[in-house]
């Protein structure tokens, strides 16, 4: 099992860096692929995957990354309107097929996952992107990681004892902190080729602090949609790590939480 997933996390990371340094259209098109099978597998947990309210998420999904791909961002206040249309008028048109809860559940399915994960290719579009991109894996992957170690060594104190039992306050913390050393190490590599981040070192690092909080917020409501569905995996997509939403979780949080981030920090830290 060690082997199987050692094996997958390397090839995932090589997939990575291919594709996030290639940038364009290539991480588009792998972040919109990505972004539908995690959609697949929520709905899937929510068992609407093959039911109309389903498709209506695909749907809804595929027009969102249209209209960014498109350009057409400042519109995407019309995908939230006609998402909220669509589903409800399969909501009453099949009345009583489906619960509320159903049709709540692929509305917000929409924006967990798609919406959440296209982040990823909107932080490498801006300008810096190319280096500021990164910070998206450092404080999710490197939280995760921090937070396993301090846990592991100074853990005592449950963070959620019913949600997540291993999970302490201590490594948390310690999360935090080493993504936020993560990022200032990043900044003092590379920040010299940051031309739009006037403090490289410090909006890295807060950053990197920032989205490591939310990340593991994402992590914790990743784990409370699965114990509310009595399922360990989302799928069993990526050998050794189950599907695409056991392994970009916390990503789903990071991305958004690092593009507006860096988007306040490259014009607020002098």
């Amino acid at each position: 099992m060690f082997t199987t997933r050692l094996i997958s996390g390397i090839v995932l990371v090589a997939v990575a860096l291919a594709v996030v340094i290639t940038g364009g259209p290539l991480l588009f098109a792998v972040t919109c692929a990505i972004s539908m099978v995690g959609l697949f597998e929520f709905y899937r947990v929510l068992s609407i995957e093959k039911k109309a309210v389903g498709i209506a998420g695909y749907v809804m999904a595929l027009a969102y990354f249209a209209l960014l791909w498109f350009g057409g961002k400042l519109y995407l206040e019309l995908v939230v309107i006609l998402a909220v249309l669509v589903f409800m008028t399969i909501y009453v048109v099949t009345f009583p097929d489906y619960k509320t809860e159903e049709v709540t559940g692929a509305f917000f399915g929409v924006f967990y996952v798609p919406v959440m994960l296209s982040y990823l290719y909107q932080t490498r579009m801006i300008p810096d992107g190319k280096y500021l991109v990164w910070l998206i894996f450092l404080s999710s992957w490197g939280c995760d990681t921090c937070a396993y170690c301090v846990g592991m060594l100074f853990g005592k104190h449950r963070l959620a004892p019913v949600l997540s039992p291993k999970k302490s306050i201590e490594g948390a913390v310690g999360g935090v902190v080493g993504a936020a050393l993560l990022g200032l190490i990043y900044g003092a590599v590379f920040g010299g080729h940051m031309l739009e981040v006037d403090s490289p070192l410090l909006a890295c690092a807060a950053a990197c602090a920032i989205a490591a909080v939310i990340s593991q917020i994402g992590d914790l409501a990743a784990s409370a949609v699965k114990r509310n569905h009595d399922v360990k995996d989302y799928g069993h997509l990526i050998p050794g790590h189950g599907g695409v939403l056991d392994r970009f979780d916390s990503m789903l949080f990071t991305a958004p939480a690092i593009y507006f981030a860096v988007n306040f920090l490259a014009v607020s830290i002098l």
